[in-house]
Parts: structure tokens; C-alpha cells; sequence
């Protein structure tokens, strides 16, 4: 299916990695113009490195800035040309306690999370909406209603994202940008990757044993009953970017497995 993104620039906050490094990837594939964003030059470069390995005559630029840095921020600002979609992806966390989760922490959460997104899109909607055309995303999480004990700032930070988006649609009534939410659920990143295998070692598991655990104990409500795959999600997200979903606007699109039940 041609999903009509051919020179459509894209930028995607905290692509060089994860579901954000397989957006970029799926959207090169349909011919759009990518600019990657990662925290360090380094990892900019290194990602740039594996996109251009694979997709020789794709157009990719990459920006560097950290989120947590209103500077960089700003910088990163300068630096955007004109762009036709924006993929809220950057994201952090910090598993622990309610009680050992210190303002500094939700702070941080907030700041990369939900602010980046709030930025960027305060920075680009405006153009969007002189165009008459454009896409915002956001990229949410199933945590912003699991809510897991050990992620209360995490998930209300994602659970914010979804209140950021629905308000944005609103503003577009009429025309013809949209902003979505997307809601991911347990999905086979390296960070994933890393997790399963340290508890495979730890119980003394394979990692596919780990993974039937982790369902069979902790994300119980899931009907995938499996991990989806990067190219499941960044399939979704690309597709509701795209003009073919111009009828999809101020939703929470679900890509969680049915891990949050209910019937909407």
C-alpha cells in the first residue's frame, strides 16, 4: 500500500534506538525525508550510519539535543526546518518506589516526556496549520492506564501525553492537520531485550521462558500474550501519519496487544 508520504519531511524526538529508530526506518522505506534526534552526537551519527547502510538513496539529517535541557531544547528549535510530521517518541523513566521517587525525578519525567512534545508541537503547529496539512503523534504508553507501581511518574507523564493531544486535535477543527495519541504496549526494543535476559539469567531461564513469565505474571491482561515487535508498532504510528488517516483525529489509538481491556 503507497501511503502517499513521498517528500514528506518527518521528525522524530529520540529515534536512534527503540520504536523511534523503526519509524525512521518504515518511514525512509514509503520515501519520506527523515531527521533523527538522539541525546549525543555519537548516537546520532551512529544511527544515521545504519539508516543510510540500508536505504542508500533515502534522505536522512539527524539533530542532536537532550530534553532535559532547555538550551539544547532551544537549539534543536533553531536547527528544524519546515516539517510536515512530528513523532513525540523521546521518552525516560525511572523504575522504583513511590516513596524513593523524588521531585527531581518527576521533574525530569515531565521534562522529557511531556514537555518535549509540548515544545515542539507550541513550535510547529503553527506552520502546520498555515499549510492546511500535518500530522503530530504522540507517542503514549499501556502504563498510562496499567499504572505499575513501580512507574507512577512515568505513567502519569504518558497518561498526560493523552490529555496534550486530545487538547491540540481540538485546535485543528476544520482543517487538514491532525494530532493522535498512540498507546504501545510491551514491545521488543533493546531495552526490552536487556530486561528479559537479565531475568532469564536470574531465574535461571531461557529468554523465552522469560518472556511466557513476564505475561503469565505481569502483564497478565494482554491478549498478544507476547512482546510486538518494533516494526509492529512503527508500522501503526506511520500509518496514522500518513494522508490515508486524515480521518483520524484526537484519538488514543491502541497498539497495546489488548493489554487495557475495555471496548474503547
Amino acid at each position: 500500500m503507497d501511503l502517499e508520504l513521498t517528500g514528506k519531511s518527518v521528525f522524530i524526538s529520540g529515534s536512534t534506538a527503540g520504536i523511534g529508530f523503526g519509524v525512521a526506518r518504515t518511514f525512509l522505506k514509503e520515501g519520506a525525508t527523515v531527521y533523527l534526534n538522539g541525546r549525543t552526537e555519537s548516537s546520532v551519527a551512529k544511527a544515521m550510519a545504519k539508516l543510510k547502510a540500508s536505504f542508500p538513496d533515502g534522505i536522512v539529517y539527524g539533530i542532536a539535543a537532550d530534553f532535559s535541557d532547555g538550551e539544547s531544547v532551544r537549539s534543536l528549535l533553531r536547527q528544524l526546518p519546515d516539517i510536515d510530521i512530528l513523532i513525540n517518541n523521546v521518552g525516560t523513566y525511572s523504575a522504583q518506589s513511590f516513596f524513593e521517587t523524588t521531585d527531581a525525578d518527576w521533574q525530569q519525567q515531565y521534562e522529557v516526556n511531556v514537555m518535549s512534545g509540548v515544545r515542539l508541537a507550541r513550535h510547529l503547529l503553527p506552520k502546520m496549520m498555515e499549510k492546511n496539512w500535518g500530522r503530530i503523534l504522540f507517542v503514549s504508553s499501556e502504563c498510562a492506564t496499567l499504572v505499575p507501581a513501580d512507574l507512577i511518574a512515568y505513567s502519569a507523564s504518558k497518561a498526560a501525553l493523552l490529555a496534550v493531544s486530545r487538547g491540540l486535535a481540538q485546535l485543528t477543527k476544520g482543517s487538514g492537520v491532525t494530532v493522535n495519541a498512540v498507546i504501545p504496549g510491551s514491545t521488543m526494543t533493546e531495552g526490552a531485550e536487556q530486561f528479559l535476559a537479565h531475568f532469564a539469567q536470574k531465574e535461571n531461564k531461557t529468554v523465552q521462558e522469560a518472556e511466557i513469565h513476564f505475561f503469565e505474571e505481569t502483564r497478565t491482561a494482554s491478549l498478544l500474550q507476547r512482546f510486538a515487535s518494533v516494526a509492529e508498532i512503527a508500522n501503526g504510528i506511520v500509518y496514522f501519519s500518513s494522508p490515508l488517516a486524515a480521518a483520524t483525529n484526537g484519538a488514543a489509538i491502541k497498539l497495546e496487544g489488548g493489554s487495557t481491556g475495555g471496548i474503547l
